[in-house]
């Protein structure tokens, strides 16, 4: 019996290129759209300490290079999802669901969190740098 080669290493590849590019986005709007410290301001808005917006900041730009390298992927994966809970609770969740009311709703970041979640559970896929080590 010969085996058939799987395609579900290449599309967790895909996945996990597509999520590293999403928190590149998101830091990049922050660092010329929001500016750090207009990121920083809302931060304190929330009433969250405003040097939390650097280290979610560097999160974001670490975490997605990590994540579109392959770097420790599923790892990465897991945790990440806090940003985007942390999102839910605080900006987003009072929004409702639909992520194209004003404000946004949670729908996007909650599928988000669902998709690094699905990529923790299957693997780093193909062509990773540095694959999370298996028990």
């Amino acid at each position: 019996m010969t085996s058939t080669p799987s395609s579900a290493p290449y599309g967790a590849l895909i996945l996990r290129i597509a999520l590293g590019a999403l928190f590149i986005a998101h830091f990049a709007l922050k660092l010329f759209v929001f500016t750090p410290a207009g990121a920083a301001a809302f931060f304190g808005r929330l009433g969250l300490p405003p040097a939390l917006a650097y280290v979610t900041m560097a999160a974001e730009l670490l975490g997605g290079l990590a994540l579109i390298l392959g770097i420790y992927a599923r790892a990465v994966a897991l945790a990440l999802i806090p940003l985007l809970l942390g999102t839910i609770v605080l900006v987003h969740g009072a929004n409702g669901f639909f992520f194209d009311g004003t404000g946004g709703g949670w729908e996007y970041p909650a599928f988000w969190s669902i998709a690094l979640l699905v990529l923790a559970l299957i693997g780093d896929g193909a062509h990773a740098l540095v694959p999370t080590r298996r028990n």
